[in-house]
C-alpha cells in the first residue's frame, strides 16, 4: 500500500514535492490544495488541483499532508490547522521563532492524534543535525554555519509580502574572510554581520515609496535587522532575465582541539552545493513525510523536529536491508 500524499501550495516547492513523489515507489500524489482558483493551475503531472477547504473532506484519503507556503504568513496559521485533521510535514524556517511554532502544532497534533514534523529541509533540517552531531562528539568545540550565495526563498518571500513590493529576490552571500578563519582552526564566535551579507533585488509597484520600502527591509527582525543589507531597485524585466535561477547551499563547520595539551586540530565540515534549492528542500520534505507515515502507525502522535526522528524512518528500504548495504 503506498503512502498517498497531499500538497498545500503550488509554487516552486509544492511543484518539487510533485516531482520528487515521482522518483518514490512507495508514495502517491492524492492532489494539490490552494488558495487559488483550482481550475487556473495546471499541475506537472496532472494530478488534480483543489481549494483549501476541499482538504477537510479528504482526510480519509490522504495519510501525510506536505505544507509548501511560506514562513513569514502562511505555516504559522496553515500547519497547525491542517494537523488537526492530518499528519503534517513543514519547512518552517524563521529560527527565532521555531520553538513557538512546535509548540502550536504539537497541542494541535495531540489533540487529534496526528504527527506532525516541523522545520524540516536543509537548514533547519539537514544543517541541524549536522549541528547537533558536532556538538555531542566535539562539545568542547564551535559550530559555525555559513549560508549561500543563493536566493533564500523564505527571505525572499519575506519582502514580496512588504507593502508596494510586487517581486524579489534575495541572496544570501558568506564573507569568505570569516569563512576562511572558521576553516582554518579559528573557534572564535563570530556575529551575524560577519559572517553574511544580504543582498536584495526588489521590483516595486508602480507610485510605491522605495526609502519605506527599503527601510523596512533592513529593519525586518529575524530576516535582516541583524545583517548588512543591500537593496537594489530593478525593473521586472531585469527580475526575469537575471534572477530566475534558484541556486543555494552552505557549509556547517564545527572546529575543536584534543589532547591534553590542545595539540591536535579537529574540523568537521558539511557542505550542501544546490542548484535548485526548492528541489533539495522537497526531498528532504518528501523522505520526512515518509517518516511521519510510520509514526503515525506507531501511533507516536505530536509534533517532531529532524532531532526527534531516526534515520530509519527516513529510508524506503527496511532496517535489516540498510544495515546490509550502508553501514
Amino acid at each position: 500500500m503506498k503512502i498517498r500524499v497531499g500538497i498545500v501550495g503550488y509554487g516552486n516547492l509544492g511543484k518539487g514535492v510533485e516531482n520528487v513523489i515521482s522518483y518514490n515507489e512507495d508514495m502517491e500524489l492524492v492532489g494539490v490544495f490552494t488558495r487559488r482558483d483550482p481550475s487556473t493551475i495546471k499541475t506537472k503531472t496532472n494530478i488534480p488541483a483543489y481549494t483549501l477547504e476541499d482538504a477537510q473532506n479528504m482526510k480519509d484519503d490522504i495519510d501525510v499532508m506536505i505544507l509548501c507556503g511560506g514562513s513569514a504568513k502562511d505555516l504559522p496559521e496553515q500547519t497547525p490547522l491542517f494537523a488537526k485533521s492530518f499528519n503534517v510535514v513543514d519547512s518552517f524556517d524563521t529560527h527565532a521563532n521555531i520553538p513557538e511554532h512546535f509548540k502550536r502544532v504539537d497541542d494541535a497534533c495531540r489533540a487529534s492524534n496526528h504527527v506532525g514534523i516541523v522545520s524540516v529541509g536543509w537548514d533547519p533540517g539537514l544543517f541541524s543535525l549536522q549541528r547537533l552531531y558536532g556538538e555531542a562528539i566535539l562539545p568542547q568545540g564551535n559550530v559555525q554555519t555559513f549560508w549561500g550565495k543563493g536566493v533564500s526563498q523564505g527571505h525572499s518571500d519575506a519582502i514580496r509580502r512588504v507593502e508596494g513590493v510586487k517581486d524579489a529576490r534575495q541572496y544570501t552571500i558568506p564573507i569568505q574572510e570569516t569563512l576562511d578563519k572558521v576553516r582554518s582552526g579559528n573557534n572564535s564566535e563570530f556575529t551575524a554581520r560577519e559572517k553574511h551579507l544580504r543582498e536584495c533585488y526588489v521590483v516595486v509597484e508602480d507610485g510605491a515609496d522605495k526609502k519605506v520600502i527599503e527601510e523596512t527591509i533592513k529593519t525586518m527582525p529575524n530576516y535582516f535587522a541583524d545583517y548588512e543589507t543591500i537593496v537594489h531597485f530593478i525593473s521586472e524585466e531585469e527580475l526575469q532575465r537575471d534572477h530566475q535561477g534558484l541556486p543555494h547551499g552552505g557549509v556547517v563547520l564545527h572546529t575543536a582541539n584534543t589532547g591534553f595539551d590542545n595539540e591536535h586540530k579537529q574540523v568537521i565540515e558539511y557542505k550542501l552545493d544546490l542548484d535548485s534549492n526548492p528541489e533539495f528542500t522537497s526531498s528532504v520534505l518528501v523522505a520526512y513525510a515518509r517518516a511521519a507515515y510510520r509514526l503515525a502507525n506507531e501511533k507516536q502522535f505530536g509534533c517532531k523536529s529532524v532531532f526527534e526522528v531516526a534515520p530509519v524512518y527516513l529510508h524506503a528500504s527496511s532496517v535489516e536491508e540498510l544495515r546490509k548495504k550502508l553501514l
